[in-house]
């Protein structure tokens, strides 16, 4: 997840995110340097919908249709063998990423006043982010690293609802995958 400043979260602000943890142990280095949502607590992940709702609605409503929403997908495995690019942004390329689409459609098309990136992006790009604002060298060492480390699967049963609380993301909910 990524703000639109670039480095300033706001207590508040929600998300939901598959957490990869088969990626940290190649990952952490890079991301606590260079990605500063992972310095705010937001672990390895791939995002479905950033912003989601602000904290203030969520109620036990919005709770269970998440829960009603996500629980009829059913669980997945995403394949991590390359990186790709945004501008002066590295990331981990999830395959196939239909199923994380899916969930961000879905997301978005039941709560429509929160559409992933503010709407800022014509097609939503599933993706990990390692670094942020870095010049072309340094996205390229990070890469050539990152490299050695691929390819890794991950399975895909849950998504996580996070809140930043002002100094960091939290994690609220977890939302079962059905199976």
């Amino acid at each position: 997840m990524t703000d639109e400043g670039g480095s300033t979260f706001q207590a508040g602000q929600t998300g939901l995110i598959i957490r990869i943890p088969e990626a940290e142990s190649a990952v952490r280095g890079w991301r606590e340097r260079f990605d500063h949502s992972a310095r705010a607590g937001i672990p390895a992940h791939v995002t479905v919908l950033y912003p989601f709702l602000d904290e203030s609605r969520l109620d036990p409503a919005v709770h269970s249709a998440l829960a009603d929403v996500l629980g009829g997908h059913r669980a997945f495995t995403l394949r991590f063998e390359r990186c790709g690019r945004f501008p002066e942004v590295s990331y981990l390329v999830p395959e196939p990423d239909t199923q994380v689409r899916q969930l961000t459609r879905a997301i978005a098309d039941r709560w429509p006043e929160a559409p992933p990136y503010r709407g800022r992006f014509t097609e939503v790009v599933p993706h990990l982010t390692i670094a942020q604002g870095q010049e072309d060298a340094a996205l390229k060492e990070i890469e050539a690293d990152l490299t050695g480390r691929l390819p890794f699967t991950a399975r895909v049963s849950s998504v996580e609802l996070m809140v930043h609380d002002g100094t960091e993301w939290r994690e609220r909910a977890s939302f079962a995958l059905g199976r």
